[in-house]
């Protein structure tokens, strides 16, 4: 007989004491930490996008397209590629993931603990990719380093596994909603994510550090949203059809590039000289 779920359980205890207080005001601070890691974040790509296609050295976001390269411009995506591989080879192989995966092998099986290897390197390797023409976005390099900091900023205080998860997330939820200006949505994708419980004591100083980095997010990278979207008449039924259609389509083309990018990376992990080590050698 299956017993009824009880608020004694593990994943239904919603007690809270004084200590929530003090991981609310440390979650605050990585908010604080994970809104200029935003702000660096998005500078660096703008860096990197101008040294690559307009030879400038500027920060702020300019259209690939435009660039005067011709036929060379083909090669830009490669270079960057290459560089973000010596840097994955040689520096931290933690910098090799899309982001969130790596803040989940933190959290499940690392501890929470986070190196400053990868709260540098992967901000930097991220900004080359998406800067030279990658096709990836920032949800997965702010999720990593954000969380990243708030791992370290957690390790410093030597905290508890269970709080420095809490504050592995709450830089996490902090630095997305700092890049993309929606700190509800970064509290919910952290919790729904990240941190697998639903507790007062972990939710709260989440909710904290996305609420401080979204209103810092206002003077550091402006109001505006960052995708807007331009005022357009309601739709008639036929158009509803249409978009409903495309979503179908969308998703198993979600499913389709999913499998795509695991595919490409077991395949590129065969050769030995990226990412073995050489002990792909005769099947070693």
């Amino acid at each position: 007989m299956t017993r009824a779920p009880s608020f004694e359980d593990p994943l239904g205890d919603f007690t809270a004491d004084t200590r929530v207080v003090t991981l609310a005001a440390m979650a605050a601070l990585v908010g604080v930490i994970s809104a200029f890691v935003a702000l660096a974040l998005v500078r660096l790509i703008g860096l990197f996008t101008n040294l690559a296609y307009f030879q400038g050295f500027d920060t702020s976001f300019t259209a690939p397209s435009a660039n005067a390269l011709g036929l060379w411009a083909v090669g830009v995506p490669v270079v960057g590629g290459v560089i973000v591989g010596v840097m994955a080879r040689y520096g931290s192989e933690k910098i090799r993931g899309h982001g969130i995966p790596e803040a989940l092998e933190a959290i499940l099986i690392g501890q929470s603990r986070m190196s400053a290897k990868v709260a540098i390197l992967k901000p930097l390797s991220s900004a080359i990719s998406i800067g030279t023409g990658g096709p990836f976005g920032a949800e997965g390099p702010i999720i990593m380093t954000g969380g990243a900091f708030g791992s370290l900023f957690a390790q410093a205080f030597h905290l508890s596994p269970a709080e420095r998860k809490t504050l592995l997330v709450a830089g996490a939820a902090g630095g997305m909603a700092a890049v993309f200006g929606t700190p509800v949505a970064a509290a919910l994708l952290a919790v729904e994510l990240l941190l697998f419980e639903w507790k007062p004591r972990s939710f709260i100083p989440v909710a904290c550090a996305a609420a401080v980095a979204g209103a810092l997010r206002v003077p550091l990278l402006g109001s505006r949203p960052l995708f807007p979207v331009t005022p357009h008449a309601l739709p008639a039924w036929p158009e509803l059809f249409a978009a409903l259609g495309l979503g179908i389509v969308a998703g198993f083309g979600s499913e389709f590039l999913t499998w795509l990018v695991y595919a490409s990376e077991d395949l590129f992990r065969k050769p030995p000289i990226i990412g073995c080590g050489g002990r792909c050698w005769a099947g070693r």
